[in-house]
């Protein structure tokens, strides 16, 4: 019976994630490689969940998702993080009109499907509490009127790494928030040199809308109807528990490392990553690989390093990497 029902979810899938390719050709046209990085995006989209993205510059963050927002018929804004940004210019706030002696609400960027909050490490805290309302809550407080924020709603962050000058860590809450935070490396060779080629014509190639808000709603459901074996949730609450209590895991080198392990939140979206990249690459079903492919993105910035971690070099990559290593796979 379970056979025949992922036979059927299967033509289902194949037909709901064809605009998947779609967009990635689409922002093919803009972006030479960074595969993984188009996927993870993809991934948020599907999930209602929001992308945390860290390199250095010019690695094509930002280049990204426009190019996806291009590809999408929704609404799409970019704000430019700074340390003089207020709230208010990213929330909005009560103008009077002197005509009607009265105040309207004059409402702001975060009003978008889309928000690209670039560079969002330079801003300030109370900039940040603004924005952690807004992807928590999927809403905004004005003058003391709360406004939901129309789906899709979806908010893809940059930020430089912590050792660039005039950036600050973000607090731990709103790092949970994120439901992957992935990290951008340097282009090979053969890309360096694609990159240059299309430099060169001088002008930036156009990416064609080739997707609407409709197209992500039946993809939504869709995710939500690939299977998830009982096996592998329970591998999935192995992993999140290693990093809570390594010892028990033949880990015990790890206890000292670990500050705080992943939080309840790091489960669930675990899960739904799992079930979004098993829908991207076509399949109706999740398989181990699915799980430990996004773990990384999902468990980065939840395993909070101690100083003594610090001191020995060491990142939360390599933590997670020993736990994916000793966690036995179903």
């Amino acid at each position: 019976m379970l056979a025949t029902n992922i036979s059927a979810d299967s033509a289902r899938i194949q037909e709901e994630a064809a605009f998947v390719v779609r967009i990635k050709q689409a922002i093919s046209k803009a972006i030479v490689g960074q595969e993984e990085m188009v996927d993870r995006l993809l991934i948020g989209l599907l999930c209602r969940g929001h992308i945390l993205i860290e390199g250095v510059p010019g690695l094509a963050k930002s280049l990204a998702v426009k190019s996806l927002a291009d590809a999408i018929d929704v609404s799409f804004t970019r704000v430019q993080f700074t340390p003089d940004l207020l709230p208010a210019d990213l929330t909005g706030t009560m103008v009077f009109n002197p005509k009607d002696s009265d105040f309207y609400v004059r409402r702001g960027p975060i009003f978008n499907n889309l928000v690209l909050a670039d560079e969002v490490n330079r801003a300030p805290a109370k900039v940040q509490s603004a924005l952690l309302e807004a992807m928590q809550e999927r809403q905004v407080s004005i003058g003391g009127t709360t406004y939901p924020l129309e789906e899709p709603f979806m908010v893809l962050a940059t930020q430089n790494p912590i050792e660039q000058e005039g950036t600050y860590p973000l607090p731990e809450a709103q790092l949970d928030r994120f439901m992957l935070k992935v990290l951008v490396t340097y282009p090979t060779r053969l890309q360096e040199k694609q990159i240059l080629e299309l430099g060169q014509t001088g002008t930036m190639p156009v990416v064609e809308k080739v997707a609407s808000g409709d197209d992500i709603r039946r993809a939504r459901e869709a995710v939500n109807q690939v299977h998830l074996e009982e096996s592998l949730k329970d591998y999935i609450t192995e992993v999140i528990f290693a990093t809570r209590e390594p010892a028990e895991y033949r880990l015990g080198e790890l206890a000292p490392m670990i500050a705080y392990g992943a939080s309840p939140r790091a489960t669930i979206y675990m899960a739904q990553a799992a079930r979004a990249h098993a829908f991207i690459n076509g399949r109706s079903y999740v398989l181990p690989e699915d799980v430990k492919i996004i773990a990384p993105d999902v468990l980065r910035h939840r395993v909070i390093l101690t100083y003594e971690a610090e001191a020995e070099e060491l990142s939360s990559d390599d933590l997670v990497r020993r736990v994916l290593d000793s966690v036995a796979v179903p």
